[in-house]
């Protein structure tokens, strides 16, 4: 424990150092030595004395030293503290993973694209919505899912050199930062309303969404059609690729059943979790009622986090059997009329984004040059490397002239000579 708190600095320990200043002057007040050592001090006071020569001898010593450039043990002394104080070490900062960056813009870290979805995992899509909802500059990173955030998940950020991890905290972050509140015009009882729905979404919707994926695995790949050899970007085979991933999804099965049966769900049966879903629905379905939103006409955090966890249900294949996506398409069609406005209103490059797989759909790429304009560049060329070579010619033409020129004022020269 002594240890431990010999490594925090002094200003991060105000306890501690209270206590070292209150023990200074017990030290003062007690007496210089006991009364059992005075008889020896005579013999050391005739020693001082006897020394006093030497001690004089040492001291015209230190002046030699001095003339000579050379400072005194003394200085040395005293300077030595001063070399030896540290300051307390700086904070330490997690490494980036873009570190040519550019000032203000946003890099996310996310899952790879599918044909169907943009993003599997309903937190990125959630960020990834918001950022273009609120109009912030962002450019997604291709890491082909090798990084994870210091928290060990996706999604993260990096802005500036700096690392915000989770969908909440970079929303929250971002949000203050960038002075972006989509709930500013709420009531503080709709943003309750809000944030208590927000938790059922993320906190019991996306669970029972987990639990099917985690039963069935395959039934992810086909319904997603997630093409893994372009999502982790390794040439083998898919069908090699999807083999490998059956079985590590299998090891993973268990570590997945540990944390549903912690978080509660998984206790229960696949009848009882599958009318949970649809309790969660209907509450949805009845809170937005005629509304093109939840709070009215313009969208706000709740029809963010809404949007990105019923798309994981409305995009997925018509050839996978989920009892949950074909309730929430038979009785409540307004939840789809949501995720399609959502849709329409964030991702107008949704066909794009899906066809492509193509993660900066988003980023104005620049337009190729046409066969005109490769062709005419190329006369260009040409001509000025012809143009070079005519400017070459007549100069050696004018050299050969001013040459000749000179070889006939010689031989003119010698002729009148002689």
């Amino acid at each position: 424990m002594a240890s431990e708190v010999a490594q925090i600095p002094a200003e991060e320990t105000p306890a501690v150092a209270a206590a070292e200043k209150s023990e200074e002057p017990e030290k003062s007040a007690a007496p210089p030595a006991d009364s059992a050592a005075a008889p020896a001090a005579a013999p050391a006071v005739e020693k001082a004395e006897d020394a006093d020569g030497e001690k004089k001898d040492g001291e015209a010593g230190k002046q030699d030293k001095q003339q000579d450039g050379e400072e005194p043990k003394k200085d040395e002394a005293v300077a030595a503290p001063v070399a030896t104080k540290s300051e307390a070490p700086p904070a330490q900062k997690f490494n980036v993973h873009k570190t040519n960056f550019e000032k203000d813009i946003i890099y996310l870290y996310q899952f790879s694209r599918t044909p169907l979805l943009p993003s599997l995992s309903p937190y990125c899509l959630k960020v990834e919505t918001w950022l273009r909802l609120v109009g912030l500059k962002y450019e997604n990173v291709d890491h082909k899912m090798r990084f994870r955030s210091k928290k060990g998940q996706l999604p993260f950020i990096e802005l500036n050199g700096e690392e915000i991890a989770d969908s909440a905290i970079i929303i929250k972050e971002l949000s203050s930062k960038y002075e972006k509140y989509l709930d500013s015009g709420l009531t503080a009882e709709q943003r309750n309303v809000s944030y208590a729905t927000i938790a059922m979404l993320e906190n019991h919707l996306i669970w029972i969404i987990f639990y099917w994926r985690a039963k069935y695995p395959d039934n992810v790949l086909k319904g997603y059609k997630v093409n893994l050899q372009h999502a982790l970007g390794l040439r083998l085979p898919n069908s090699i690729l999807n083999f490998f991933f059956k079985i590590t999804f299998g090891r993973k099965w268990f570590q997945g059943t540990k944390k549903l049966k912690a978080h509660g769900i998984g206790v229960h049966s696949a009848e009882e979790i599958e009318e949970f879903g649809k309790d969660d629905l209907k509450v949805l379905s009845e809170m937005l009622d005629c509304k093109p939103f939840f709070f009215g006409d313009e969208p706000t955090t709740l029809d963010v986090v809404a949007f990105a966890v019923l798309s994981q249900l409305h995009y997925l294949s018509k050839d996978i059997a989920y009892p949950l996506r074909d309730y929430m398409t038979e009785k409540c069609p307004n939840l789809i009329g949501h995720v399609s406005r959502m849709k329409d209103k964030c991702f107008p490059d949704w066909d794009e984004i899906c066809t492509k797989l193509d993660l900066n759909a988003h980023i104005p790429k620049p337009e190729p040059e046409t066969k005109e304009g490769k062709e005419g560049g190329e006369q260009e060329k040409s001509n000025e490397q012809e143009g070079t070579e005519g400017d070459k010619i007549e100069k050696e033409l004018e050299k050969d002239k001013s040459n000749e020129k000179e070889s006939t004022e010689e031989n003119k020269e010698k002729e009148e000579t002689k």
